[in-house]
This record gives structure tokens, sequence and C-alpha cells, in this order.
């Protein structure tokens, strides 16, 4: 058995944590470590401020869509935007490369993703939007969920 949520909110960067903390309750069933805890909402974390700073340019009028799927102690974890796109993925995944350099972005979002993922897909074209899906398998997690 497999057991799935799925969440929208507006773009406004006050909603990362409420983004964090929410994945953060829906994978604790798994019993994760506290390490496994803090990787998930770190990358749920930079992948929503992505969302917010370079796919909607802090525009507050939007939404970002999570989805997080548990399937035999694996987290798949699905998030979504409609904005602006990415032009070339490949450099944008490359380490501090950043499209707002003027913000001071440390341009790390996609690296620390990477480090903390099993798996991740970046799919977006310009104007269309970005969706950045992930996968996990968590390392003693209990078969709540099987």
């Amino acid at each position: 058995m497999k057991n799935e949520m799925a969440v929208e909110f507006l773009s406004v960067s006050e909603n990362e944590s409420f983004a964090r903390v929410t994945v953060g309750a829906f994978i604790s069933q798994l019993d994760p470590t506290m390490d496994e805890l803090t990787e998930i909402k770190t990358v749920v974390s930079e992948a929503v401020t992505n969302s917010i700073i370079h796919g909607y340019n802090n525009e507050p009028n939007h939404q970002v869509f999570i989805k997080c799927i548990i399937h035999e102690g694996e987290i798949e974890l699905i998030i979504k935007d409609n904005g602006v796109g990415i032009g070339d993925v490949e450099e944008a995944r490359q380490p501090l490369y950043t499209s707002k350099p003027d913000l001071e972005r440390s341009g790390m979002g996609f690296t620390i993703i990477e480090n903390f993922m099993d798996t991740i897909e970046v799919i977006s074209n310009p104007g269309e939007g970005t969706t950045v899906h992930m996968t996990k398998q968590l390392i003693n997690s209990k078969t709540v969920c099987k």
C-alpha cells in the first residue's frame, strides 16, 4: 500500500516553513532518523525557495504545488511551479550557478538536493514552469505503508 498527500500554497517566502513542516509531519509515519528528516526538510526548503524566488520572481500571487508519496519506505517528492521556467537545466544544476546574483543567492540549491536525495529529475521549459521530482529510500523506515 502507498500513502500520499498534496498541498498547494501561495508563492510567499513565509510559506517555505509551512512546506517544510507539512512534508516533515507526513513522512514522520515512517519514523525517519533525525538526519533523514533534516535532509528532507532542507530539500523541501531549497525547492520551494527556488520556485518562489526564481520561478515566480518573488511575486506572491502564484501557487507552489507539493506532492509526497510514501511507498515501501521510499519517499517520492514532487515540487512544481508554473513560473518562468529554466532555459538551461544543466547549467542551473551546476554548483554556484544562480539566476539572481543581485540577491546574493548561493547557487547551491540543486547541489544540496542532489546530495540529500537518491534521485532528482528537473523538468522545465521557459514560460511553462519547473517540476522537481525526487526520491529517497529511508534507511530504517517503519513499514507502515507497505
